[in-house]
């Protein structure tokens, strides 16, 4: 292995983890405030990319990626709430769920990529890159487009971030992900934070997908494989702390890099199905989470 070929391995790396952040995190959202899975996530993922091209492909409306990005963005979150309030909320007092909310948001997912399919059609399409040409790092050609969504990418992680650390509803948030009985009895509408967690997610899906879309073809189905990748980016991190799924996010790229180049691509999902199995067996709490005792 050469030194260029070395450096080739760590950017692309680096430009998965970014993805997969961004994905996990959305994901882990949910998944720590009300205690679920949705599994809608990765139809998240492509409806947010798909309303981003339609609006920024529409000649009529002369708008460009900025604008396809922003209207994507806030419909996403509106479509997120809406999930929330229809598919989880009415199951929300029942003792079984978590296994309801797995077929509900099973069905959402399916309902919304056939949505996709009729309205979009099953062709290949793509977004326009962030920025255009390329750029020489460390002695290696680069896409430029992929540094811009490297960066974009850790810019909104850490307005995420200090939005849970700093803002009154971020913490509330924390607070209701904590304890949910505690929060109540504070004065928190519970509810209302629920269908915000859900939004947030669904708008942080969107772009990711806006991101993914500028990178490479969109399909409707194209938020399958990254489910699974954020998926065990989140049990690889644990979510007992925001930076947990990010740290594991960069991880799991750089794995999948490596294990690309040396086992090719169709085995590479096997190798990091392996190593999940090996982490939730050696520390099932995830490499970055605290493992807490029940009495």
């Amino acid at each position: 292995m050469t030194l260029e070929t070395l450096n080739l391995i760590l950017l692309g790396g680096i430009v998965l983890g970014a993805l997969y952040a961004l994905m996990a995190t959305g994901l882990a959202l949910v998944w720590t405030t009300l205690g679920i899975f949705n599994f809608a996530h990765g139809t998240f993922i492509a409806l947010g990319a798909y309303i981003a091209w339609q609006i920024a492909s529409t000649e009529a409306s002369g708008a460009g990626l900025l604008a396809g990005a922003a209207v994507s963005i806030i419909g996403m979150f509106v479509i997120g709430m809406l999930v929330y309030y229809l598919l989880i909320k009415p199951f929300e007092r029942s003792p079984d769920i978590v296994v309801k909310s797995v077929i509900t948001t099973l069905a959402g997912a399916t309902i919304l990529e056939n949505v996709i399919n009729l309205v979009w059609g099953p062709r290949n399409r793509q977004l326009s890159p962030l920025l255009g040409g390329d750029m020489s790092l460390f002695g290696i050609t680069i896409s430029r487009n992929e540094m811009a969504v490297v960066a974009l990418a850790l810019v909104i992680l850490a307005a995420l971030g200090v939005f849970l650390q700093r803002a009154p509803l971020g913490r509330a948030m924390r607070a209701v992900a904590q304890n949910r009985e505690a929060a109540q009895l504070m004065g928190i509408d519970v509810e209302r934070l629920y269908a915000i967690a859900f939004g947030l997610s669904a708008a942080l899906a969107a772009l990711a997908g806006i991101l993914i879309g500028s990178t490479r073809f969109m399909n409707p189905s194209m938020g399958s494989d990254p489910l699974m990748k954020a998926l065990i980016v989140v049990i690889f991190g644990g979510i007992a702390r925001f930076t947990g799924p990010i740290y594991a996010a960069f991880i799991v790229g750089l794995l999948e890099a490596v294990m690309t180049y040396l086992v090719g691509l169709y085995w590479s999902p096997t190798v990091l199905f392996a190593i999940m199995i090996v982490v939730l067996v050696a520390k099932p709490e995830g490499l970055f989470g605290r493992y807490r005792k029940s009495v």
